[in-house]
């Protein structure tokens, strides 16, 4: 059994570590407009923060949409039904220019929460402007992402990995030229971030179109051998498991960007100090999202073969590694939480508070691994509506009523325990921590009945795999 538990760890190492290296080149996108603002301005540090609040809830929404043809593909590819592969993908362009396109109105839309915050002019004219400049990267966002979880079905993860990695090096530099003003350009600030990942996600999408044309592995299934119109029982299909994941991210992300945006009543420190913590924390969970990706393809694969009880083994498997890792991770932000803090800004109060709040961070590095790993290991299966409405539960049920409760000074004065003064960020990232366990604990146990009913099924109808 420990053979064969190393044996399956391995293998999804071997898919999922491309995958993490250009997650984290992805989000280091994020990290370099935080940290390269923050040594320019708290004013435009503030800035940043609240507009990829706003930013960030409608990319990862779209992100959990598109992450539905993963599933869709694994399923094919197991199955050995390569010849349909094509023709899904044609479709999943299409999914994705108009998810895309909606994405993109919806974020200028949303612009009108800045007018109710209380924020300063300037800055609330800046993290406008952030907005809506970054907003036209999303239809080319939505269409690489379509790209990027058809090769991840295939197994071929490395394009993935060299691509962001080139968008990372591109982020940065036209960051450093654009924020600061160097070589003779305008001093943009907030704004330079919003226009260097803009036009960094319609060259990834080039990118990714030039490796998919030119690569002979997916000359097999190669999917723009000629035009096709939209044909909408086959769209219809993928956005009835792809929408239920883009609520579940959007219910987990938006809580996490309520956070930002409420917090911002409390001045430009504890905004920028809870915006550092978050982005750190993100930055993290990029291994367990990568493992989990990993997870969606194998368990995927697994299930189109008819091997129930291997996609069960595989799914424990998974949880179980991306626990051991945030052991590790919970005890290396508790250990130089200072020195993260003082990487992001050279301000001293800053500094302070964003160290406090990844303390909490920390913290909840264990749920948040583990419902990630096993929302992704459920999605394999095919299954989105029950995670979606767990995670809808946790983060409004539990996260955002407990974070108001405490960071607001909500709490009644009959109450045994109450906070003599609002708790700010500090109450926010609590809730934070009790919504994550909720959804890990139900997530959890989800999943075994799942793969369990799964193999039951195939044992019935005599379709246990030998």
């Amino acid at each position: 059994m420990k053979t064969k538990i190393r044996t399956e760890a391995a293998a999804l190492w071997q898919l999922a570590w491309p995958v993490l290296i250009g997650q984290l080149a992805t989000v280091g996108m994020s990290v370099a407009d935080v940290a390269m603002t923050g040594h320019l301005s708290a004013e435009d540090l503030a800035a940043v923060a609240l507009g990829a609040s706003l930013w960030s809830i409608v990319l990862v929404t779209v992100m959990g949409v598109m992450i539905s043809i993963n599933a869709v593909v694994a399923h094919e590819v197991g199955a050995g039904k390569f010849e349909r592969i094509p023709h899904i993908m044609r479709q999943s362009m299409w999914m994705a220019a108009g998810v895309g396109l909606i994405a993109c109105l919806l974020l200028n839309l949303s612009t009108i929460v800045f007018d109710y915050l209380q924020l300063a002019p300037s800055v609330h004219a800046k993290a406008s402007q952030f907005v809506h400049v970054i907003s036209l990267g999303m239809p080319a966002f939505a269409m690489y992402r379509a790209l990027y979880s058809y090769t991840a079905s295939i197994n071929q993860t490395k394009p993935v990995m060299v691509i962001a990695l080139l968008g990372l090096g591109f982020n940065i530099i036209v960051n450093w030229l654009l924020i600061y003003g160097h070589w003779g350009l305008p001093q943009l600030g907030a704004t330079g971030c919003a226009v260097a990942t803009g036009v960094g996600m319609w060259l990834m999408l080039g990118a990714m179109l030039w490796w998919t044309h030119h690569s002979p592995v997916y000359h097999q299934t190669f999917p723009f051998t000629h035009k096709e119109a939209p044909h909408w029982p086959e769209i219809r299909s993928m956005l009835r498991i792809g929408l239920p994941i883009g609520v579940t991210y959007f219910a987990e992300v938006s809580a996490f960007a309520a956070v930002g945006l409420l917090v911002a009543r409390f001045g430009i420190v504890p905004v920028s100090a809870n915006q550092i913590a978050l982005n750190f924390s993100s930055l993290v969970f990029m291994v367990p999202l990568s493992l989990g990706i990993a997870l969606t393809t194998r368990v995927g694969q697994s299930l189109g073969e008819g091997d129930a009880v291997r996609a069960r083994f595989i799914s424990l498997v998974g949880v179980g590694l991306s626990l051991g890792f945030a052991v590790l991770s919970a005890a290396f932000i508790a250990i130089f939480r200072h020195e993260i803090a003082a990487a992001y800004t050279s301000d001293a109060a800053v500094q302070a508070m964003a160290a406090s709040l990844m303390l909490f961070a920390a913290i909840f590095q264990l749920s948040d691994a583990t419902q990630v790993s096993a929302s992704c290991a459920i999605r394999g299966y095919k299954v989105t509506r029950t995670p979606m409405l767990i995670h809808l539960m946790a983060f409004y049920g539990f996260a955002l009523p407990i974070g108001c409760a405490l960071g607001l000074g909500l709490l009644p004065e009959w109450m045994p325990w109450r906070p003599a003064q609002p708790m700010a960020a500090a109450g926010f990232w609590i809730g934070l921590v009790f919504g994550l366990t909720v959804a890990a604990l139900l997530l959890v146990a989800f999943l075994q009945r799942l793969s369990l009913r799964k193999i039951s099924f195939a044992a019935s109808s005599g379709k246990i795999a030998g």
